[in-house]
């Protein structure tokens, strides 16, 4: 019997919890936040829930964790806190929380974005992996770095990447 092919194998709808960080944002100012929301429905993913945080390492942990133990989230997308200043803590909160990190996530977001932003594209921290049955991937907050890590990179992926998080 041939091994199935990748589409195969891939997911058609996946349900996420949208996370944006940030110490200033709220739901009418958040448009990284909007942005992710729409690429996901574009492409024929639903948004299972979606909350703005404020850059405080406890609280964050305290609501990717209430993302995961929600019924029916299939992946949990941060945005905002991934760089390098002072409050800058969502990579240490995602990167603690995760049971297999997805290197080439970060790897290649920073690639792409040299491409576009030149040298400042080493300070993004962005990271993705998975925690139990579930995609995490945390992104910049900035709206050219939502749209580059959505459309480039997760919006194309996660069928397959909770698929192959579940064995199937």
């Amino acid at each position: 019997m041939a091994e199935k092919s990748h589409t195969d194998r891939t997911l058609k709808t996946i349900a996420c919890f949208v996370i944006t960080v940030s110490d200033t944002r709220d739901e009418t100012t958040d448009t990284s936040g909007a942005l992710v929301k729409r690429l996901l429905e574009e492409g024929g993913h639903t948004v299972a829930d979606y909350e703005i945080v404020k850059d405080e390492p406890e609280d964050i942990r305290a609501l990717i964790a209430r993302a995961l133990a929600q019924s029916g989230v299939d992946a949990v997308l941060l945005n905002g806190g991934t760089g390098i200043a002072p409050r800058d803590g969502t990579f240490e909160v995602v990167s603690g929380m995760l049971d297999k990190r997805i290197d080439g996530f970060g790897e290649l977001f920073r690639s792409l974005s040299y491409e576009d932003i030149g040298s400042a594209a080493m300070l993004s921290r962005a990271v993705a992996g998975t925690a139990g049955s579930r995609v995490v991937a945390s992104m910049p907050g900035s709206r050219g770095a939502v749209e580059l890590a959505m459309t480039k990179l997760l919006v194309p992926q996660l069928g397959h990447m909770v698929a192959q998080v579940r064995g199937l």
